[in-house]
């Protein structure tokens, strides 16, 4: 029987209000230089952005009396704020279920390769203590009537460690986190976007920012000088780098920034791809219960002919509709699962449709229509696990979308606050980009090349291949815990003196060279050729010409830039055009890594297949071997290791380094190891003189 949930409870899961922000910070004082009056504001240590990730840092920071602010280019805007699925995860450890071995899960989270040891094991013990702590401010986790926390089952996850408040839970998480930000007084400088990390040469001394209410005769870009002792990037991922995209828009992420910057980026080859509602409407991830109901899954072509395509690709009724099932707990895109007739074959099979301009939907009003020769959908026949699935969850409805009413009603009341009945009216979506899962290369405490610089959530580099569903959550807040312990141990939360920032003329002179409003590459086209290029080469199915080809007219773009400037229309885009030109080099430098990899002899992993008629997979439908998408299969040495990237001069270098190990035969002994905690030893930092 379906439960009814009340209205307000409703509400509070898919309609998730943000706290109002509390007045901005002032400035300390104005430096003139160039024809700019730049306002300053010292900290001792600035977090940019404002997501779960960043208010951690932020929020852990304060309770250990540092002095903080956090600095957004739109406070609740970014990915963590208004990105989700059907019931978005946070993967933990299983404590309440089952037990969990720290050890074990640490083995699952790196399982897809390309990922510190030692990571993997800081985000699996500290996970009990992120999620706890969450509970504590107020994360609404659902639990049994014994108090244990409700699991289940997500991609690339054997055991079940996943949660979730709903589709939501990112937002919620935000919310706490920002109430508690608020609550502890934190300065918070909103519509600020960071352009230009300074520095000595040795260590961050602060960063360049463009506020467009700064703007004036005297300061014509709005420019503004953050002084810092510590600089915590988390400013999620480069959702603007392809076209088709489920990231919310105006998502540039820190990749370009921290390029320019001299920071190491590392595993920049490993994104998530899957489906998704397109960005024009409600962007939104279509896994979990959405795909698990089992709805029809069609395309219309110009004329406006409906085409049952997924029976082009598989053998029975039964297999296709087991493994549209199957992308509820499989949903991102893996080049090894469209073999053997597995469910990324839903994926190429919607993104082939897709490259023909024909539009695809999914139904919640029809079952599957039947294979043509086969018997008709049938709840009872399906695959083992799907049928078991459906009837532990009580799921025998007529229709997906009364099945998805009694799974999940939260997923329908989700996408009619944003006046798209679901329930009436088939839905349109596509593969997307989801997630960067490289990013800016950090040690074990979340340090960055650059002294006093931090990286966390989807701007670390930290996530490897693949990763379980949720585990990035969870990274964010273990990362956001340690870069705040480490900052503070470290001494680098008291605000900075009085003093210009070294390299800040050299940083405004760059600026100025670079926005040529009539002269520059236009701003717009810039954007659609990144975007382009990168969706049409750099998407699921890549080849090694396509890669390269797409590498060298990427450096061309970046010459014309570097030769011409970058051009906008009003005033106020000053700060979108320096984004653009930033993204223009993280598409570069994403290629240059592909580029590496693919010529290396780098099979497929994760989001992409590596396709090539030298290939040994060949993906099967049910008219034939698919040959032009035979791929390499990933080498399993290639799991061991991690391509690092630097940029110096306008060039980036390119290397591969091992995975840092973990012992996991090492044990703790208490009063062994408790100095290196008393003294400090732990933060990699000298101990202080002992009386």
């Amino acid at each position: 029987m379906t439960q009814t949930i009340p209205q307000d409870i409703l509400n509070a899961l898919t309609d998730v209000d943000m706290p109002r922000l509390a007045p901005e910070p002032g400035f300390d004082d104005k430096l003139s230089l160039a024809g700019h009056v730049i306002p300053v504001h010292r900290a001792g240590a600035t977090v940019v952005g404002s997501g779960a990730a960043g208010l951690r840092a932020a929020v852990e920071l304060k309770r250990r009396g540092g002095d903080v602010s956090i600095v957004s280019q739109s406070a609740w805007g970014g990915t963590s704020a208004c990105s989700g699925s059907d019931k978005q995860t946070l993967h933990t450890a299983n404590t309440a279920d089952q037990g969990d071995n720290f050890k074990e899960m640490a083995r699952a989270i790196r399982s897809g390769g390309a990922m510190d040891e030692d990571t993997a094991y800081i985000e699996a013990v500290g996970s009990v203590r992120a999620m706890a702590s969450l509970q504590f401010l107020g994360l609404p986790l659902p639990q049994d009537g014994l108090g244990g926390t409700l699991r289940y089952q997500t991609d690339h996850d054997e055991v079940g460690r996943a949660t979730s408040c709903g589709p939501r839970t990112s937002r919620l998480m935000v919310k706490v986190l920002a109430q508690e930000a608020l609550r502890l007084g934190i300065g918070f400088s909103n519509q600020t976007t960071a352009v230009r990390i300074l520095s000595d040469g040795h260590r961050v001394t602060g960063f360049l920012a463009i506020r467009p209410k700064d703007r004036s005769e005297q300061n014509p870009l709005g420019l503004a000088l953050f002084r810092c002792e510590a600089l915590v990037l988390a400013a999620g991922g480069p959702g603007e780098l392809y076209r088709d995209s489920v990231f919310p828009n105006g998502c540039f992420g820190s990749l370009g920034l921290a390029l320019e910057a001299g920071l190491e980026l590392v595993n920049i080859t490993e994104s998530q791809f899957g489906i998704g509602t397109r960005r024009e409407g409600f962007p939104w991830n279509l896994s979990g219960t959405y795909v698990q109901v089992i709805p029809h899954i069609y395309s219309l072509d110009d004329a406006g002919q409906e085409c049952h395509f997924l029976a082009d690709y598989y053998r029975s009724t039964q297999e296709l509709a087991s493994n549209v099932f199957r992308k509820g707990y499989q949903w991102p895109f893996h080049a090894a699962r469209m073999l053997d007739f597995r469910s990324s074959l839903v994926d190429l099979a919607i993104f082939r449709e897709t490259q023909k301009g024909r539009r695809v939907f999914m139904d919640f009003n029809r079952n599957p229509l039947p294979v043509p020769g086969d018997a008709p959908f049938d709840l009872d026949r399906l695959d083992d696990d799907v049928r078991g699935y459906l009837r532990n969850a009580g799921a025998d409805q007529a229709l997906p979308i009364d099945r998805l009413r009694h799974m999940n009603p939260l997923a329908i009341e989700l996408y009619r606050r944003y006046k798209v009945d679901i329930a009436a009216d088939p839905l349109e979506f596509a593969v997307n980009n989801q997630h960067m899962n490289g990013g800016i290369a950090v040690d074990p405490w979340g340090r960055s090349n650059l002294a006093g610089v931090y990286a966390v959530g989807e701007a670390a580099g930290t996530h490897g291949a693949t990763r379980p569903g949720g585990s990035a959550l969870n990274a964010g807040q273990v990362f956001g815990t340690r870069v705040a312990e480490h900052i503070a141990a470290a001494g680098r939360a008291s605000v900075p003196a009085q003093g210009q920032a070294p390299g800040v003329a050299e940083a405004v002179a760059a600026i100025d060279a670079l926005l040529r409003p009539v002269t520059g590459v236009p701003l717009q086209e810039v954007r659609r050729e990144v975007q382009a290029r990168m969706s049409d080469t750099a998407g699921i199915l890549c080849t090694a010409e396509e890669v390269r080809a797409a590498l060298r007219d990427a450096r061309a773009l970046n010459a014309r830039i570097r030769a011409q400037g970058i051009a906008f229309g009003r005033s106020s885009e000053a700060g979108r055009a320096l984004q653009w030109q930033q993204m223009a080099l993280a598409s570069e430098a994403v290629l240059a890594a592909l580029d590496h990899y693919i010529s290396s002899g780098g099979g497929s992993r994760g989001a992409r297949a590596i396709c090539d008629p030298a290939g040994t997979a060949l993906p099967m439908s049910v008219q034939g071997p698919l040959d032009d998408v035979r791929f390499r299969p990933e080498r399993e040495d290639d799991k061991a290791s991690q391509i690092t990237l630097r940029m110096a001069g306008g060039r980036m270098t390119l290397a591969t380094r091992p995975n840092r190990a973990f012992d996991e035969g090492a044990k703790a002994f208490f009063e062994r190891d408790w100095p290196a905690w008393l003294t400090g030893a732990i933060y990699d930092l000298p101990s202080p003189p002992l009386d």
